[in-house]
């Protein structure tokens, strides 16, 4: 079966570094799977995400969708990839303009790749904000109005609403608080088992990751050390630095 996200010796280097932020990474995401990238502050897994969004291209190697080249200059190539994979950001209080109504902030994937006219986005985007535990009031709000695990829900509604095959997520339960968490995981993973998505997250949170993701890759400096099954990855690592990042893990006193 053809990933339907492919990292091929993928390497990135900033203009002006003197090294890669990412090196020789090669990685397949298969369609259905829930993917973990963890490691420490500056391993490259946010510039890895970015690979796999499109937002950064790769001075060496490939980022393959649905088995092609992606090529950011193919107009209708990337119009299919927008469609097919979406990102939710970590931080809720600056992911969504201050300055737009709810219903335009979660329309916005619809106009912009020309799927629906604004009457006929907005059956679709109250559907999208009823399923992530919103009201249809929601729609004439703004941001403010809303706690940060009610703004991470309409990102996420936001990300959903043209019913895309993957999500792509960057810490996206980092900046709420624990109950908080648990919610917004909890409705990750019905959205997953509900429209079968492939979900690639970074987190920091090896509980989160235990919970919500199959499969585990873990970043050293830019480099993939240690990848498979989670259970495996946290259960029974392989590598010292997946120890060490396990070990590093805050825990309770007995």
């Amino acid at each position: 079966m053809t990933p339907v996200l492919e990292l091929r010796d993928a390497a990135v280097r900033y203009r002006g570094a003197v090294s890669d932020v990412v090196s020789d990474v090669s990685l397949a995401v298969e369609a259905g799977e829930s993917l973990a990238l963890v490691g420490e502050s500056g391993a490259g897994k946010t510039t890895l995400l970015r690979l796999l969004l499109g937002l950064v291209r790769p001075t060496a190697g490939t980022v393959a969708f649905d088995g092609a080249g992606l090529d950011t200059r193919d107009r209708e190539q990337m119009r299919r990839f927008r469609r097919g994979v979406q990102c939710v950001f970590q931080d809720p209080y600056s992911s969504l303009d201050p300055s737009r109504r709810i219903g335009a902030v979660v329309a916005e994937p619809l106009r912009s790749l020309g799927l629906e006219s604004r009457s006929g986005a907005a059956p679709r985007v109250a559907a999208a904000l009823e399923r992530v535990g919103l009201g249809a009031d929601a729609v004439d709000r703004y941001p403010h109005e809303f706690s940060g695990g009610q703004r991470q829900r309409i990102a996420i509604a936001r990300a959903m609403v043209c019913e895309p095959r993957v999500i792509l997520a960057d810490e996206p339960v980092s900046a709420l608080d624990v109950t908080t968490r648990v919610k917004v995981v909890d409705l990750l993973a019905e959205l997953k088992q509900e429209r079968g998505l492939t979900l690639v997250m970074v987190s920091h949170d090896l509980s989160v990751v235990a919970s919500l993701c199959e499969r585990t890759a873990v970043l050293e400096r830019g480099r993939i050390v240690e990848q498979g099954a989670t259970s495996q990855v946290l259960g029974d690592p392989g590598h010292p630095y997946t120890r060490r990042l396990i070990e590093s893990v805050p825990r309770l006193p007995v």
